[in-house]
Parts: structure tokens; C-alpha cells; sequence
């Protein structure tokens, strides 16, 4: 027998023993035990393994609140899903201030729904081991998912797709952090997602202790297409100091492409800002960085306490006429005093630490490191169809071949236990069902960049009910995950192989710009 929560209150819970066996309960408009999923969870108190099954095709209000006393365990996850029938549509989560909010609910997994509309945020995270998976995300007014600063730990977020979230300066598409008291050695992985289209802010701000950041479609930005920083120094519990954990991040087999509409000019900012510096570790391998716009660009900004970085395998291209700044340094007479923690102003927590090697640039790019080895320059990296966002390398492509199969963390500030090189395709453009990624395709000598000149097969993909038809003709636009999506030209079609959240002031930012 199971508890509700009304009687649990009334503490009868010594009674009654409570039954081992997980439990599946039904949510839907109508023959379902409940109605409302918010309902559900004031309701009652869900145990490891238990199963929330929601009907699709139909609406749910938002302010759902999953509380600490719905927790799985790591082994034993509660599990919310939609419950897939054939021609239904996702079941939609709408409005409320926070859509749906993870509160304390730790080991729990959610599936399959479309989240919209939270004042604050779509998806809340105040928890520990939740995973995301196979969601939409889309239409938030501030915030698309947020991580708390506190009470926050490991968070997984895959196969889904995140658009037009953000407001402003402060407010994001995703904005992660952890509780490194609370919850220590915890990750933030994302992986084959597609984010697009910001309303405001950051596509991807990381505050978290470890980001594994692979295989992604991550793509205008009305700031910074992804920023990695470190703590919110102002809002950590008791016992937090700077260096209590270094913040390190993992960018591995990446599409990023930076629009002309954006404010910063820059697609991965990285260190820190005036209140929490990361001293950490930044790695990006075989991402392939387009910034779309003329005049000046960076590829990453440096600024207020990075501890290293190393890239290999990256292509970077700018479009419009233009070549880019590789990795500037935003000195500290350019920045102004941090709020708390460390006082320095310098780019670098412990001095300038970069490697890398076999990285594509143009010809007239500057702020190339000198510390790189085996650059490849050239004037174009020769992708299939750049406006049209058909990123593979064509036939005599400078890419092709030429990465390094090896790359060596460098011996004097290493990358813990990094993911070598790519074993996956990024989405192209549009939203993967599950377990739809594509192995990557690698010859003897891995390309330079996101992509391979060629994928395994010319099988259609599926993405949720909607096929993607080889053949058709190519996209003028990003197809969301409510619509059938195009096939990109150029190439042989589409292809598949196995199937409290407080932000820096607008006046932070203006460090952050472009730098002639």
C-alpha cells in the first residue's frame, strides 16, 4: 500500500508497512487517476522506480512541483514519461512561474514532454542526478532551464531541443550550476540537443563544476553562444570558497555558429565575471565554430580567472568577408574589481596556459596561439553550404584528413578524464529522436571540425513522428520540433546511423564586447 500525502500527514505511516513493489500511476484529461501531474505530486509521495505515465495530446498547467519526498535512488530513478501512442502529440506542460520545478527531488528522470511559458524558468532544477531527455523547450520568457545555486548537482539534459528562451542580460536558454557543498564531483552533460534562437542572454551558461558539452547544434545567440564561468560567489552556502572546486568543461564534437544579430561578438566566453571565477580547465576538440557576421569576432574571450586551455581538431570560420580573433585576452585594466572572491583582474587565474594542435583558421585571423602545434591556415575550409547550415567538408576540403587522431592533454595542467575525440555526429539543424545519433564516420586520419565529410548511411531519420525525406529541397530556417523539418543541401540528404538563480547586471556585460 501507498501513502498519500494527506495521510502521511496525519502520521499513520507506522501503521501500515509500505509495499516494495514501484508503483505506475496514469495522468491524463480523462479516464486517468489523475488529471493534473500537479496534482499528482501533492498527492502523493512517489518511491524509487515508480512511473508517471501522461497522455499526450492534450495540455497540462505549469507550477508543477516535484518535491524531495518523490526522490528515486541512483540505481532505482522515478521515472515521468509520456506515454507514447501512435499519432499522439507530446504532452505540453504551459505556464506558471516555474513550468516545472525539481525541488529536492533528486534521481529522477523526465521524458518526452513539451515545456513552455514559465515566467521564471521552463525547467527548474534544485536537485541532484535529474536527466532531461527527448523534451522541448520552448517560448520561455526568461530562463529555458536553470539550475539553482544551491541544493543543485548532477543534471543531464540529451536528445532534446531548446528555443527562443532568454531575456535581456540575465536571463538564459540554459543557465546551469551545482552545489559543490552540497553535492561535490557532480556533472552537467549535455548532449545531442539542439538550442537555438535566444530571446536574450547566453544559449549556454555554465556556472556547474564539470560540463561535458558533446555533440550539440548550438546556434544564435543574442550574447555569447556558450559562456563557462564559475560560481556565483555571492549566493554559496556555508563552507564555499573559490577554491574549494575548479570549474572544468568539456566541449567535444560541437556545431557553434554565432550570428550578426548578437550584441557580443564573441561565441564562447570563458573565465569568469565579477562574481564568480571558474580557475578551471576549458577543453574544446573537433567543434567546428562559424561566426556569421562581418567586422570584428572572437572565437573565445578570456577574461577574469581562466585556468587553461586547449583545443584541438577545431575549425574556425568567419563568415562575411572577415577573419576572426582566435583567443583574445580581456586585460585587467579593460575589467573592473570582482565583487568578491579573489580580487585579480587578470584573464588568467595562475598565468597564460594554452596547447593545442591541428586547429583550422583562416588566413588573416589573429590572436592565433603561438603555443598551438600543426595549424592548418587557409582561406576556406570548403564546407558543403555554409548559408544554408551544410557544414560537412566537401571533396578537397583542407578538413579532410587533417586532425590529429591523438590529442595530448598537455603534461603541465592536464584535462581530467577527457573524451578524446568525437564518437558522435551533432544534430544537423533539428531535433534527434532518442537514440537517433549518428556514429561518426571516421577514416584513417580523423577531419578537422564537427563533421566528416560523409555519414554512415542515407537511411531516413526519424525525428518524433515527423520524417525527414531525403531529397526535398533545404531549410530557410530552423525547423522546430512541432514541424516537419528539411534536409540540408548540398549532400546526399539526411542521414542516420543507430538509431535562486541571480545573474550579473547589464553594466557586467559591457566587458564582454568585441574588442577592435
Amino acid at each position: 500500500m501507498r501513502f498519500s500525502k494527506p495521510l502521511l500527514g496525519l502520521g499513520l505511516l507506522a501503521a501500515v508497512p509500505l509495499s516494495a513493489v514501484a508503483a505506475t500511476y496514469t495522468v491524463g484529461p480523462s479516464g486517468r487517476q489523475y488529471t493534473q501531474l500537479s496534482t499528482l505530486f501533492r498527492s502523493v509521495n512517489l518511491a524509487p522506480g515508480d512511473i508517471v505515465e501522461v497522455d499526450g495530446n492534450a495540455t497540462y498547467s505549469g507550477d508543477i512541483v516535484i518535491g524531495d519526498d518523490d526522490s528515486g535512488t541512483e540505481a532505482n530513478p522515478v521515472t515521468i514519461r509520456w506515454r507514447r501512442v501512435a499519432g499522439a502529440s507530446r504532452p505540453i506542460l504551459s505556464g506558471g512561474t516555474h513550468t516545472l520545478k525539481f525541488e529536492q527531488s533528486n534521481h529522477v528522470v523526465l521524458e518526452g514532454f513539451e515545456i513552455t511559458g514559465g515566467s521564471s524558468s521552463c525547467v527548474f532544477s534544485e536537485a541532484h542526478n535529474v536527466t532531461v531527455r527527448d523534451a522541448y523547450v520552448h517560448d520561455c520568457p526568461s530562463h529555458g532551464i536553470l539550475g539553482a545555486d544551491q541544493n543543485s548537482g548532477s543534471f543531464t539534459l540529451e536528445y532534446s531541443e531548446v528555443a527562443r528562451a532568454g531575456q535581456g542580460d540575465r536571463r538564459h536558454a540554459i543557465y546551469m550550476q551545482s552545489d559543490e557543498v552540497a553535492y561535490p564531483d557532480t556533472v552537467f552533460r549535455m548532449r545531442h540537443n539542439y538550442v537555438h534562437d535566444a530571446t536574450g542572454g547566453v544559449l549556454v551558461r555554465v556556472r556547474h563544476q564539470r560540463a561535458e558539452i558533446y555533440y550539440n547544434w548550438i546556434e544564435g545567440s543574442d550574447l555569447h553562444e556558450v559562456e563557462l564561468i564559475g560560481p556565483d560567489c555571492e549566493t554559496q552556502k556555508a563552507g564555499w570558497s573559490a577554491d574549494l572546486r575548479r570549474e572544468d568543461a568539456d566541449v567535444v564534437g560541437n556545431v557553434i555558429i554565432h550570428r550578426a544579430s548578437s550584441r557580443s561578438g564573441n561565441a564562447f566566453r570563458i573565465g569568469g565575471d565579477l562574481n564568480g571565477r571558474n580557475q578551471g580547465r576549458t577543453r574544446l576538440v573537433n567543434n567546428t565554430i562559424i561566426l556569421d557576421r562581418g567586422g570584428n569576432a572572437n572565437a573565445v574571450l578570456v577574461q577574469l580567472g581562466q585556468g587553461s586551455l586547449e583545443m584541438h581538431n577545431n575549425a574556425i570560420y568567419q563568415n562575411g568577408g572577415s577573419a576572426p580573433a582566435i583567443v583574445r585576452e580581456n586585460p585587467a585594466s579593460d575589467v573592473a574589481a570582482p565583487y568578491c572572491g579573489p580580487s585579480s583582474r587578470e584573464p588568467w587565474s595562475n598565468g597564460r596556459q594554452v596547447a593545442g594542435s591541428n586547429n583550422w583558421v583562416q588566413s588573416g585571423a589573429i590572436l592565433v596561439p603561438a603555443e598551438w602545434s600543426g595549424t592548418v591556415r587557409g582561406a576556406d575550409p570548403m564546407l558543403t553550404d555554409i548559408a544554408q547550415r551544410s557544414l560537412r567538408p566537401r571533396a578537397g576540403s583542407p578538413l579532410l584528413a587533417a586532425g590529429n587522431n591523438a590529442p595530448a592533454t598537455p603534461a603541465a595542467f592536464p584535462f581530467p578524464s577527457p573524451q578524446s575525440l568525437p564518437a558522435y555526429d551533432p544534430p544537423l539543424r533539428t531535433k534527434l529522436a532518442i537514440g537517433d545519433a549518428h556514429a561518426r564516420l571516421v577514416p584513417t586520419r580523423i577531419a578537422i571540425g564537427a563533421l566528416e565529410q560523409s555519414d554512415i548511411d542515407n537511411r531516413i531519420r526519424v525525428n518524433g513522428a515527423q520524417p525527414l525525406i531525403p531529397g526535398q529541397g533545404a531549410a530557410s530556417a530552423p525547423p522546430s520540433a512541432g514541424a516537419q523539418a528539411q534536409p540540408v543541401s548540398g549532400g546526399r540528404g539526411v542521414y542516420v546511423g543507430r538509431s535562486p538563480y541571480r545573474q550579473t547586471p547589464v553594466a557586467r556585460y559591457r566587458r564582454s564586447v568585441v574588442k577592435p
